[in-house]
């Protein structure tokens, strides 16, 4: 990549972080692309995790009838996020297996395998990794604090490839994680969701945020170089 380019693209990210803003009321006659989806979730499935655990589900609520129920699911709490739902485009949850165990790594193990990542003959030596994940786990198998961790990177490439796209997003740490385990059980399959982002297109006219400036705290606020 030649200097210029290397500038383009440095400028672009920049550009892309700068003009990204959590949305705050949506326009409901616009929709997420086809096109745009296929990128978003290639974005999804292509995030990094711990030993590349991948303990996770994102469940897109695109139909009136699911964002019904999304919709329902603010029946006792957070509901100054309630509004987002039936106007976005679309609203993904992000699920996190509570008890990841080995069984689970296998799958990803024998991933690697088949994509041709690791050798068939050292499947058993490539276990060793797991390791990792049993250091958090606890007596009765819990892990999803740690599997809850690893959604919040998929969460952030999320939305970086979002503002990529020029589409906007809401992150709501705002839901119900007992209800929306109770609405979706069936799609969760005993996975949690502690977090959901809404997606699509600001209101133009009513978005009071889209026109604030942004703001954040000074570099040397945030970053030590030694």
């Amino acid at each position: 990549m030649s200097n210029e380019q290397n500038k383009t693209v440095q400028e672009a990210i920049i550009n892309d972080l700068t003009a990204r803003y959590t949305a705050k009321k949506y326009d409901p006659n616009k929709k997420v692309s086809a096109q745009d989806l296929v990128v978003l979730y290639q974005a999804l499935r292509l995030s990094p995790s711990s030993i590349n655990s991948q303990p996770w589900k994102f469940i897109v609520i695109e139909s009136d009838q699911a964002k019904q129920r999304m919709f329902d699911s603010f029946a006792k709490k957070h509901q100054f996020n309630q509004h987002h739902i039936m106007a976005c485009s679309h609203v993904i949850l992000f699920a996190h297996n509570p008890t990841y165990t080995r069984e689970d790594y296998e799958q990803v193990i024998d991933t690697h395998i088949l994509d041709g990542r690791l050798p068939a003959e050292k499947k058993d030596s490539a276990f060793g990794s797991y390791a990792f994940a049993e250091l958090n786990t606890d007596e009765q198998g819990f892990n999803g604090e740690w599997t809850k961790a690893q959604v919040y990177i998929a969460l952030g490439n999320a939305m970086h490839t979002l503002a990529r796209l020029n589409i906007d997003s809401t992150p709501m740490e705002g839901v119900d994680e007992q209800l929306l385990a109770e609405i979706f059980a069936e799609e969760l399959g005993g996975y949690e969701c502690h977090v959901a982002l809404a997606i699509g297109y600001h209101d133009e006219t009513e978005d009071y945020n889209a026109a604030l400036p942004k703001s954040r705290l000074a570099m040397d606020k945030v970053l030590t170089v030694i």
